[in-house]
């Protein structure tokens, strides 16, 4: 079971990219972000009040269950929503991918912790993957204004996912519930992004056309609730370490999709740098002693570790 949640989730995760693609036109991507997030909310909400595992949230708490929802349900999917308007949506995966970097500047920016060598190492090797990986395209489009927006943007976002990251552990070490924190953090997200469109004077019009309503279901369904649920179990039954690799499988899935359904190519530069962001995440999460059995030429102990 374990298994099979842990692929549904590489799927999931690693084809909303191509979706986020199919809301991209009539209806302003505000609107679209704040249709999803308050249909998956709701959905999340109605799901657990029914299962009778919807709890209350302290006021203290509040504010952090807002912040989550600024950094995960809001500002980093308009960014991603925006980048995938100049740059294919396997780019962006890859990009978001690269989140275990962002992982690593925000919690010594916030924490003061200092990462452990390999974890450097991984950085470094993902930052020049991202480097070679867009090389091609921003030298190609002669540093198109565009093109150079949505690298910038994809990055954005996944910083905000990092930072979203550390706020979700704060909530869980104070003992808040994961699922009731992403039910109200998603419902959160939608009205923030409503109420800055409307200050903007955004309209909210809605595109009833197949692909349009079958991005948004997808998006709000399997992408949000389905996707953050199988990932939460797979996390809970074998630890955030071992899930963490599911990121390292998400842009395979989602690039080999842009290849067939975007048009792009990919180039011997472009297959390098994709290779090294992969690399850099693998070097980052692989268990220590699971490398150290390798270096000493002891298979046996790595499949252990």
């Amino acid at each position: 079971m374990t298994a099979f949640l842990y692929a549904l989730t590489v799927l999931i995760w690693g084809t909303t990219w191509i979706a986020i693609k199919h809301q991209l036109g009539l209806v302003a991507f505000e609107a679209s972000i704040a249709y999803r997030f308050a249909l998956a909310g709701a959905v999340l909400v109605c799901a657990l009040g029914l299962a009778g595992r919807l709890k209350p949230i302290p006021w203290r708490h509040q504010p952090f269950v807002l912040l989550q929802a600024l950094c995960l349900f809001s500002c980093n999917f308009a960014c991603f929503y925006l980048a995938t308007r100049s740059v294919p949506s396997g780019i962006v995966s890859v990009v978001f991918s690269a989140a275990t970097i962002f992982n690593v500047a925000n919690a010594y920016l916030f924490h003061r912790r200092r990462p452990a060598p390999r974890v450097l190492a991984g950085a470094v090797i993902g930052l020049l993957g991202i480097a070679c990986l867009f090389r091609d395209t921003l030298l190609g489009t002669a540093l198109n204004q565009d093109t150079a927006l949505g690298l910038g943007l994809a990055l954005l976002g996944t910083w905000f996912f990092s930072a979203g990251n550390l706020v979700s552990a704060r909530n869980q070490r104070h003992g808040l519930p994961v699922a009731t924190v992403n039910a109200y953090g998603m419902l959160y997200g939608a009205a923030l992004v409503a109420a800055v469109a409307l200050l903007r004077g955004v309209p909210f019009g809605f595109d009833p056309s197949p692909p349009y309503v079958g991005a948004l279901l997808y998006l709000a369904i399997p992408g949000s609730v389905i996707g953050f649920t199988a990932y939460l179990t797979v996390v809970h039954r074998i630890g955030p370490e071992k899930a963490a690799y599911m990121t390292v499988l998400f842009p395979v899935v989602a690039l080999t999709i842009s290849v067939f359904a975007e048009g792009y190519r990919v180039t011997p530069l472009a297959a390098l740098g994709f290779a090294l962001v992969l690399a850099g995440n693998v070097v980052v999460f692989a268990p220590v002693r699971a490398l150290r059995a390798q270096r000493k030429g002891r298979p046996e102990a790595a499949c252990k570790a």
